[in-house]
């Protein structure tokens, strides 16, 4: 039996998800609520300091990433009262990227799918960042981002061949895009394909 995985992310097309049967694995805070999920993915120090002061609270268990985990490290307090929401850490950074900084919450959320969770094919949705220039998040209802040209450009940028070189690395893995149009604007190999709505 395949192991399928819906990855929700945080663009505006996160909402072409709609409830389906297999692991869901969500990014920062979800832009709606959804039932089941079976961890939320967290990258930033930004959202570390937001749960820290209490600002935002996410539901549910958690998966954190390398900069997560030096925040608990540097705030062994925190860590204890929220210990309980921890699934565990994610410090996997492939070869292909340059730093945790160009590994966004995206990219490890879906790293983390093919790799631990042994995915045979992974739904995705709301990455708009492949498709337009378009880095918008709900997450930015929350915290504050730097949404100007010059910094889109520079994170479109960096993101766009990550994406290239991670569904490279998982050639066993379907990789299922959905979007409203399919003119993606990086390469797109044979285990990947869009469903448009």
């Amino acid at each position: 039996m395949s192991r399928t995985v819906h990855l929700i992310g945080n663009g505006d097309n996160a909402t072409m998800y709609k409830p389906s049967k297999g692991i869901k694995v969500t990014c920062n805070i979800p832009p709606f609520e959804i039932n089941n999920v079976y961890t939320t993915c967290l990258v930033d120090f930004k959202m570390m300091k937001a749960m820290t002061e209490g600002s935002v609270f996410i539901p549910g268990e958690w998966t954190l990433g390398y900069r997560p985990k030096i925040w608990m490290q540097n705030n062994p307090n925190y860590y204890m009262q929220v210990a309980q929401h921890i699934k565990g850490f994610y410090l996997d950074l492939p070869d292909y990227v340059a730093n945790y900084t160009d590994f966004n919450c995206g990219h490890m959320a879906t790293h983390y799918s093919a790799n631990e969770l042994n995915a045979d094919e992974i739904h995705m949705y709301g990455f708009d960042s492949i498709f337009d220039f378009n880095l918008r998040s709900c997450t930015d209802m929350y915290l504050n981002s730097d949404r100007s040209l010059t910094n889109n450009n520079r994170l479109a940028n960096n993101w766009r061949p990550v994406w290239e070189n991670l569904f490279k690395e998982f050639p066993n893995t379907q990789f299922i895009l959905h979007h409203e149009h399919s003119d993606a604007k990086i390469t797109l190999g044979k285990n990947v394909e869009v469903t448009i709505k």
